[in-house]
């Protein structure tokens, strides 16, 4: 294949679209970014209005559910078909989890922009073996990989497959202009290698966004929110309902700590929390 030396047309046409790609990715980082600390700063409020409540509810529950558990066993040793309760299922908060680390992009080649020969196959091959070869890699998961990269290697040498040696050479830090040759090609390289990585990298984002936008919590800090910017309280609203329910277990808890296993009330108890827990 002929190669050409690369323009400076082209060179700054495609580094401008480079760069558009890269103001493109910052902005929906920053987007994401602002997401996740409204979500974070929701859930922190959150957990501090209604938080103590919460746990408070969750200790009633617990006891109610082995205070229910004793009574329930005694009415079996009594014959009487009780059924064993079902423990209360938490509710664990999600995480919120940032962005993962960016690939930082390769160095630009430097130089004339004008072609220099490629290494040869062979050259290149030797050159894979250095950095795959399994017994170059410590023991472990890493001799592994290295032992299927390998393969890729040998197989690709023997088919005479250039591209692929380049490409994953490329992929594993080797500068361009010791790959494809140039500056002129290496320079094509460099700035496929950086598209390729920005446009992973838009993925990734776009898929971290559209997690935090699928979160249950999301979808609560909206509501509450817009509540709130019309005049209302929501979460007032339900720190009372959970002292309303914090009293409703307390007066059950009295209740079930007392009842013996031989009245006629206990069985009945055993069933209504059966059923209360069983609703949820």
């Amino acid at each position: 294949m002929a190669r050409t030396a690369i323009t400076r047309h082209e060179l700054t046409r495609r580094r401008e679209q480079l760069q558009d790609m890269r103001r493109y990715l910052a902005v929906l980082e920053a987007d994401h970014d602002g997401a996740r600390a409204k979500l974070l700063g929701f859930r922190l409020r959150y957990l501090e209005t209604l938080g103590p409540l919460m746990r408070e509810l969750d200790d009633l529950e617990a006891q109610l559910h082995q205070a229910t558990a004793l009574l329930s066993e005694a009415l079996r040793r009594q014959g009487v078909d009780a059924p064993l309760p079902t423990a209360p299922r938490g509710k664990p908060w999600p995480d919120i989890p940032a962005l993962p680390e960016a690939t930082p992009l390769p160095p630009e080649p430097t130089g004339p922009l004008t072609d220099l020969p490629p290494p040869s196959l062979k050259t290149l091959y030797r050159r894979a073996a250095m950095r795959f070869h399994p017994d170059l890699a410590p023991p472990g998961p890493e001799r592994a990989v290295c032992e299927q990269r390998m393969m890729v290697v040998n197989d690709a040498y023997e088919r005479g497959d250039r591209p692929c040696l380049e490409t994953l050479l490329l992929a594993a830090g080797e500068l361009p202009e010791k790959v494809i040759g140039g500056p002129a090609d290496a320079v094509r390289a460099w700035l496929g290698l950086c598209e390729h990585l920005v446009q992973g990298r838009i993925r990734v984002v776009q898929a971290q966004t559209a997690l935090l936008q699928s979160l249950q919590m999301h979808e609560l800090r909206i509501a509450i929110e817009r509540a709130e910017a019309g005049g209302m309280r929501p979460l007032d609203i339900m720190a009372a309902r959970l002292r309303a329910q914090i009293a409703e277990r307390r007066q059950e808890l009295y209740i079930g700590q007392r009842l013996q296993p031989d009245s006629d009330l206990a069985q009945s108890f055993v069933k209504q929390r059966q059923a209360r827990i069983g609703g949820r």
